[in-house]
């Protein structure tokens, strides 16, 4: 169970389904959108007002984010909320019977907690954690089982009284492919990367969000030799401003849509730039790769970018008018960008998946 398509959520519980199918194929797996499968009235409000929230007053889910009064006080409505969908989950539990119930976002994992306090439920539920800093709305004495990206992900659920035994630090469950070892010759050769100039990948999630363009112009003033790799994802409006500007610039630029060879790009890539969401940053560890956070969202990503900079494998622009000024440091200095990489590499858990679904099949 997830909620919201075309989120980290969402990736993190396909990863954890392809990885169970690997595991054991015998398997029958449902991927849920709760939120929408449950109430989806209330999942277009809910989604309408976060996106407006972070757009135009990020300050307030900096203080909504993990606030113990905030948690509190909507206690009682999220317990009336988890009531109102409890008939709904009944029917959807009783039709599938599941063996296991694994939740990639807090609010089914508490919904699903709190139905089976009610139930006297017993089906055993793991609760997979897609950012490197918990929330309070995580904690449940009727989890059976968290996977956390990191051992801090872990002290700190420790820290709230959750058993020892109840938590392991897994990674983030990512695409298997991200285990796997590519012939990187062959995608340089593939991508026309010219041998010896450090290439860069810029990256706005799934939907190509943020300041893609004008990252693409900031980068342009570099005067260090460099190539650039851009994702725009879904966001067709944004690819082809992209390859207008294109011949224009005076470092070549490569622009890509939705694309399933992410892999394959951080491969050959010197170092990333990118919205720290915990699924993409957990991917760029996996493959070693240094990463250049840019203007996080308060909550979740500044706290993803905050233990990635602790960690050392991360630097972090908070201020958009020194990006090509960060960018151009890390091109000129490559023993730092080594020993990112290596922090990245130590960070890295790219069986994430593979060692979470063993966890919930029980294998």
């Amino acid at each position: 169970m997830y909620i919201t398509a075309r989120s980290g959520h969402y990736q993190a519980a396909r990863a954890l389904e392809q990885a169970i199918r690997r595991v054991n194929p015998a398997v029958e797996t449902l991927r849920i959108d709760a939120f929408q499968y449950l109430n989806p009235v209330l999942a277009r409000i809910v989604d309408r007002m976060y996106l407006s929230v972070i757009q135009n007053a990020p300050e307030i889910w900096d203080y909504l984010y993990d606030n113990p009064k905030v948690v509190h006080r909507s206690d009682s409505f999220r317990k009336l909320l988890h009531r109102y969908d409890s008939p709904r989950l009944h029917g959807l539990l009783e039709d599938f019977r599941p063996d296991a119930i694994a939740c990639t976002q807090a609010f089914p994992c508490g919904l699903v907690a709190d139905f089976k306090e009610e139930q006297d439920l017993s089906t055993p539920l793991y609760g997979i954690l897609t950012d490197f800093s918990p929330h309070a709305y995580w904690v449940h004495a009727q989890v059976n089982g968290y996977v956390v990206p990191a051992e801090e992900s872990r002290q700190w659920l420790l820290d709230r009284r959750v058993e020892p035994d109840r938590v392991q630090a897994l990674g983030i469950p990512i695409d298997p492919v991200f285990s796997e070892s590519p012939d990187v010759q062959a995608i340089r050769r593939r991508l026309q990367i010219t041998p010896g100039v450090p290439v860069i990948l810029l990256m706005g999630g799934g939907q190509g969000l943020g300041p893609i363009v004008e990252t693409v112009e900031q980068l342009n003033r570099i005067p260090l030799e460099f190539q650039l790799l851009v994702i725009a994802g879904t966001n067709e409006s944004l690819y082809h401003k992209l390859i207008t500007r294109a011949p224009a610039l005076k470092h070549p630029m490569q622009v890509f849509g939705h694309v399933d060879f992410i892999a394959d790009l951080m491969s050959v890539a010197s170092f990333i730039i990118t919205k720290p969401g915990g699924l993409t940053t957990a991917e760029a560890l996996a493959k070693g790769l240094p990463i250049l956070a840019l203007e996080p969202i308060p909550g979740q990503e500044a706290k993803n970018a905050s233990f990635l900079v602790r960690e050392k494998a991360a630097h972090l622009v908070t201020d958009f008018g020194q990006l090509a000024h960060s960018a151009q440091y890390l091109l000129e200095h490559p023993a730092e960008l080594a020993e990112m990489a290596a922090s990245a590499r130590r960070l890295g858990k790219p069986q994430a998946a593979l060692n979470a679904a063993r966890l919930v099949v029980g294998a």
